[in-house]
């Protein structure tokens, strides 16, 4: 079930009127029941998978609480970390492993592969839940007694299939106290929502149309049309991502929730771990907490703290798909990542520091680090490895052909026009003049009505509905 269907516009309707008028007693079931039925959309039987994923870090986590002595409580708490990540691992990454084990062995030793279906979201929701039991076993959280209130944090459904990750630190509290319907965060949370429609439905899916037909058949097309394409792909992928999560974030403020923030205008960023802290907030904080600061984070010698780096990129990039690709991009913001360091360093030595306090180094940092992104998202969006290596050496040497327009001039100009007014409102949530999750807008109340009525009609006829989200598939 997507956002972006009336099948949710009716589901949602039904869950807030109910959820409204019963004792709060049921709200949490009222908030499973939904949850799960908007999951069962796509497949029931990987509901299921949720359900088990869910009971067992529940019990773990009773047991790790309930458990004396750091050992015991660390045997369960791996016992519940590798139960969880056996169905992420067989699922997600089976028919990788097996690919990459035949290319070693000779025709007649090669293993067949899986017949399975990747289930939507189950990177979130196990990844989810494994917060909670790492949660207590660092004494993070306190012990969740209520099972109906733990199984729906793992699969509440605004943020379910694609984030934001959020800590039972912050939402599963949010369960154990009632909500009454207010007016303020009604209207906060449709305006969130209209925005991430519009993202979604206007921007990113007409910007796929392009991106599609360019990255489906690279060597046809020359340097000028493989920049432009992938710096559409740049904005389709943030509006698509960050208007799933402004809709699911919007849509829980209107329950009475609040979700944490997954976006903060990234490519504003104006260094690599800037991007990081900007970008996909929740995976990443997520990776901090529980891989990079166990690992020794940058507390141990240079070395180490190289090797934690690229460990974290790693991972982080095996995260988002079973392929090479992925991997590649990992590599590649953990390089950025390590070279940036060395710069500063460099700085340093040679006394320059003040040179980061400039506008004109600012506008350098944040112009560089958006086309070493825009690089690293070609090995994310291609196909194979070899189409992304194609493409990257076309662009150095292939700028004689001419610049594909798309399905006509009209279209390709719209592109450009919605490119447009996305930059100018994020450069106004920048400069604070305008609302960003929820900040106070300076923008006069009559021009906000004109704003979302226009974001409405821009919906209503630019819109495409046909389309999923990228990160589904995550």
């Amino acid at each position: 079930m997507l956002f972006n269907s009336w099948e949710f516009i009716i589901l949602f309707t039904i869950t807030c009127v109910l959820y409204f008028n019963i004792p709060h007693k049921y709200r949490a079931l009222l908030l499973l029941i939904s949850s799960y039925v908007f999951y069962s959309f796509w497949r029931w039987d990987f509901a299921l998978l949720m359900l088990g994923v869910s009971i067992l870090n529940y019990y773990g986590g009773l047991k790790i609480y309930q458990t004396e002595g750091q050992r015991q409580q660390r045997v369960w708490l791996w016992s519940v970390v590798l139960l969880s990540l056996i169905p992420l691992l067989y699922l997600k990454y089976g028919n990788f492993f097996i690919a990459n084990l035949n290319e070693l062995v000779s025709e007649t030793h090669k293993f067949s592969t899986l017949d399975v279906i990747l289930p939507v979201g189950i990177s979130f929701f196990t990844f989810q839940a494994l917060s909670y039991s790492l949660d207590i076993y660092y004494k993070k959280t306190t012990v969740e007694k209520n099972i109906v209130n733990f199984c729906v944090f793992v699969a509440f459904f605004p943020q379910l299939v694609a984030g934001p990750i959020e800590r039972s630190s912050n939402l599963l509290k949010q369960f154990r106290v009632p909500h009454y319907f207010d007016r303020a965060a009604f209207m906060a949370g449709a305006k969130l929502f209209i925005w991430g429609l519009f993202k979604k439905v206007v921007i990113a899916d007409r910007l796929a149309f392009y991106v599609d037909r360019v990255y489906e058949q690279p060597e046809l097309y020359g340097a000028s049309t493989l920049a432009v394409a992938t710096l559409f792909f740049a904005v389709q992928i943030y509006c698509d991502f960050s208007g799933y999560s402004d809709m699911a974030i919007g849509t829980a403020r209107i329950l009475g929730f609040k979700l944490m923030q997954n976006f903060n205008l990234p490519y504003f960023a104006k260094s690599i771990s800037d991007f990081w802290r900007r970008w996909h907030i929740s995976l990443s904080t997520w990776f901090s907490d529980y891989l990079y600061k166990p690992l020794g984070g940058s507390r141990v010698n240079y070395n180490r703290w190289l090797i934690n780096i690229f460990v974290v990129f790693l991972v982080s990039g095996f995260w988002h798909g079973a392929n090479w690709t992925f991997i590649i991009w990992g590599f590649l913001h953990a390089a950025f990542y390590v070279l940036e360091n060395w710069g500063d360093k460099v700085l340093e030595v040679l006394k320059l520091s003040k040179l980061k306090m400039s506008k004109a180094y600012h506008g350098f940092k944040v112009l560089s680090v958006f086309v070493l992104v825009c690089y690293a998202w070609i090995y994310f969006r291609a196909e194979s490895g070899s189409d992304a290596f194609l493409i990257s050496s076309k662009l150095v040497t292939d700028w004689h052909q001419p610049l594909y327009l798309g399905a006509s001039t009209v279209s390709f100009a719209l592109c450009i026009v919605l490119i447009v007014v996305l930059g100018v409102v994020q450069v106004f949530q920048y400069k604070g003049y305008a609302s960003l999750y929820f900040s106070e807008s300076k923008v006069h109340p009559y021009l906000q009505l004109v704003w979302y009525v226009l974001l409405l009609m821009g919906i209503s006829l630019l819109g495409i509905s046909s389309n999923s989200f990228i990160y589904f598939q995550f």
